[in-house]
């Protein structure tokens, strides 16, 4: 029998390194980039929340309209290729930022970038995956994705001794893995192949069409809605190790354990989730949420802040596979992408709400506050999950494949 990860399809394996050279460029900027705007441009830790959370939800809103125009024209590639173009492109001006608002114009463009190709990737990669391997697939691929997103301030934390602590030489080196992210797209990824002629053949869909996404997708954006409230940027961990006592140039420390910890647990939490109640896995990883949340509020110290930022990362590696997965058993194969979209604009608009609430919080009353309001998100959302039961991945019984 073949190893279990050779049936994971090669356009998934492609998306994943194209999602890790991607992240590698953005996670040297990400995580210096707070610290950037609070000690060389001077803005205060509510203006902080406020740009990466008008970023976000930006990503959220451009994936409606991405997704269902992947749909209408049956094909998911293209959208692919221009997102990570525009993402790659917006790479300079972080190093060229002289303001807040340059920086806000920049994390704008990238994250229309990431709009554009987020809800076709993961619908493309429903489409070339077996129902019974898609936990698997969206774990593999945000494992990768994650193994980007803690090399890359790791790199930073190098680039930051080699370049002096100069930051902006740090931001220019960025733009080298995401030009090589975009040629990966240019040669590695295909489209999924019509499993018949009548495939071919079917018509575009229409924004009526959406009224086919039935209660089960409803219940799934309502449980990630609240979730997300929880979850305000991640700007607001480093932010909280440097108050606690670490050096700026040590600062993409906090992305690389939390990315580290994602990373190791984001492909067995994907295999949990064939075989495991959706609702058992999403309150495993809201609890992690409620500890970490406890922890930044209540352990003080560099040390403390760590114990916090690994939770983080746990709950992220429960969780995000697990929903990317869940839109996709909930909604029919040709409307995915507009599922995709859907699902990410609602959970978008709260993440924008969540990181301005936190930014205001940290400035009126401090940091152990934000992360006590953050847990008490965490709290409800787990309540919540208990009264509605979140919506079951189609779980099927197969032979062991081992």
């Amino acid at each position: 029998m073949k190893p279990l990860v050779r049936a994971v399809p090669r356009t998934v394996w492609m998306l994943g390194f194209v999602s890790l050279f991607m992240d590698l460029s953005s996670e040297i900027i990400h995580a210096l980039l707070p610290l950037f705007l609070t000690t060389t441009l001077g803005v205060s830790v509510a203006v902080v929340g406020t740009i990466d959370g008008i970023a976000e939800a930006t990503a959220s809103i451009t994936k409606v309209f991405s997704g269902y125009l992947s749909d209408r024209i049956g094909k998911r590639r293209p959208l692919i290729l221009l997102g990570y173009g525009i993402a790659a492109l917006t790479k300079p001006l972080f190093a060229l930022a002289g303001s807040a608002p340059v920086v806000l114009g920049a994390r704008f463009a990238d994250r229309i970038g990431k709009g554009l190709r987020g809800a076709a990737r993961d619908a493309l990669v429903a489409d070339v995956t077996p129902p019974e391997i898609r936990g698997k697939a969206f774990g593999l691929r945000q494992s990768l994705d994650t193994i980007g997103a803690f090399a890359g301030p790791m790199l930073a934390i190098g680039l930051m001794v080699a370049f002096a602590n100069d930051i902006r030489s740090v931001f220019w080196f960025a733009i080298i893995p995401a030009a090589i992210a975009v040629l990966l797209v240019l040669v590695g990824v295909e489209d999924a192949k019509p499993n018949s002629g009548d495939a071919q053949a079917r018509s575009p869909i229409r924004l009526v069409d959406l009224r086919r996404l039935e209660r089960p997708f409803w219940e799934l954006v309502f449980v990630g809605v609240v979730f997300t409230l929880a979850r305000f940027s991640e700007a607001f961990l480093i932010l909280k190790a440097n108050a606690e006592g670490l050096p700026i140039a040590l600062a993409p420390l906090v992305l690389v354990v939390m990315n580290i910890v994602y990373a190791l647990g984001a492909y067995p939490a994907g295999r949990w989730s064939d075989r495991a109640p959706a609702h058992t896995i999403l309150a495993a990883g809201m609890f992690c949420l409620i500890l970490s949340d406890l922890a930044l509020a209540a352990l003080h110290g560099i040390a403390g802040a760590f114990v916090g930022i690994a939770l983080w990362g746990t709950h992220m590696a429960l969780t995000q596979g697990l929903f990317a997965k869940l839109v996709a058993d909930n909604a029919a194969p040709d409307l995915r992408g507009s599922a995709y979209g859907l699902f990410n604009l609602s959970t978008g608009c709260a993440m924008l709400f969540a990181s301005i609430v936190a930014g205001v919080v940290w400035d009126m009353v401090g940091a152990d506050a934000t992360f006590l309001v953050g847990g008490a998100f965490a709290l409800l959302s787990m309540l919540l999950l208990f009264i509605r039961r979140a919506p079951k991945a189609r779980v099927q019984e197969l032979p062991d494949q081992q």
